[in-house]
């Protein structure tokens, strides 16, 4: 029986030829059942020949058949006990300060040490806690199984607020707050180098980059382009070295702050996707050499977020301090 992520290769024989992808896979792998098998031709994950196949493909005699287990089905992340900081907490809604390198909800490669497992521990406790207080309401499921209150997004070496549905009722609340582009946000970024104006608005479409998938790009009348407008002010310069600018998102595109900021000329510092770093030595500005890095992640904190309450209306003001990386940061740049 292959692993999940296994590839297992057939060679059609002489006397397999002439039938279906499908019903060849399912006399191979007799453990899996046929719709489990339909489905993974149907992601994709089945090649005749190097090329992803049908299941009606017809096999032909000495054909290479490479089958690919998907990853299980998950029934959503495990309550895991990760300390968390807490901005905002009551029966309908939380807010907390994700650290940098917590992946926000389960995904392959990531199914443990995600911000959801962590949410599962504090906020759905199976029966009273220790000091006898009772169980708490639990997490929204509009999400899916794998995203248990989680309304919006972080990228996972981005710090910062980020808020959670405990009712399905608050959920859609949220939600409609996001779609209509009434919550306001706003990032700390570190650059590297320096923007020309104190302040202004990037208006360019972002869409998924032509060569490497994991990238978003600026790209213009593409099928993927979707409008993207990011206002920034620059707060604290640091020669043409880099900066400390305040960011205002006003769409949500995926990776929008990263690409909008490297197309002005001024990457995200230690941003590896966008700026071709993954660590910022202390020498890097000129400092000395020895001691730790600077900084070892995306120099992006979403600093501060307004949102309405899903039942009173009232407008919460969720803020997060800077993390203590990009204080160490900031401090070296100042005493250059």
């Amino acid at each position: 029986m292959p692993q999940p992520g296994e590839p297992v290769e057939f060679v059609v024989a002489a006397e397999e030829a002439g039938g279906r992808l499908d019903r060849y896979l399912a006399e191979k792998l007799p453990e899996l059942s046929r719709s489990s098998l339909a489905r993974t031709i149907d992601k994709g994950l089945v090649r005749v020949n190097g090329v992803t196949a049908k299941a009606s493909l017809k096999l032909k005699e000495t054909a290479r058949v490479c089958f690919m287990m998907p990853e299980p089905p998950r029934d959503g992340p495990q309550a895991e006990e990760i300390p968390l900081e807490f901005l905002y907490r009551d029966e309908l809604m939380a807010a907390v300060n994700k650290p940098p390198g917590m992946v926000v909800h389960p995904a392959k490669g990531n199914w443990k040490g995600t911000l959801a497992g962590a949410l599962r521990w504090h906020l759905q406790q199976q029966g009273p806690s220790a000091d006898g207080e009772p169980a708490s309401t639990g997490l929204s499921t509009l999400g899916g199984p794998t995203r248990p209150g989680i309304v919006h997004r972080l990228d996972r070496d981005t710090s910062g607020v980020i808020a959670v549905a405990r009712t399905e009722q608050a959920h859609q609340a949220l939600a409609k707050q996001f779609e209509r582009r009434t919550v306001a946000k706003t990032y700390l970024a570190i650059t590297h180098g320096t923007l020309e104006l104190d302040a202004d608005e990037i208006d360019l479409p972002i869409g998924i980059h032509p060569y490497q998938r994991e990238k978003m790009a600026v790209r213009r009348d593409h099928a993927t382009s979707r409008e993207a407008v990011t206002r920034y002010e620059v707060v604290e310069r640091f020669g043409r070295m880099a900066a400390l600018v305040r960011v205002a998102p006003k769409t949500g595109r995926t990776h929008q702050i990263r690409v909008h900021l490297a197309a002005a000329g001024a990457p995200v510092l230690c941003d590896a996707l966008y700026s071709g770093r993954n660590t910022i030595p202390a020498s890097f500005f000129g400092g000395a050499a020895d001691g730790p890095p600077l900084i070892e992640r995306q120099a992006l904190h979403a600093a501060r977020l307004e949102i309405d309450h899903p039942a009173s209306g009232e407008r919460l003001v969720l803020e997060a301090p800077l993390p203590a990386d990009m204080q160490r940061l900031l401090e070296h740049l100042r005493g250059l």
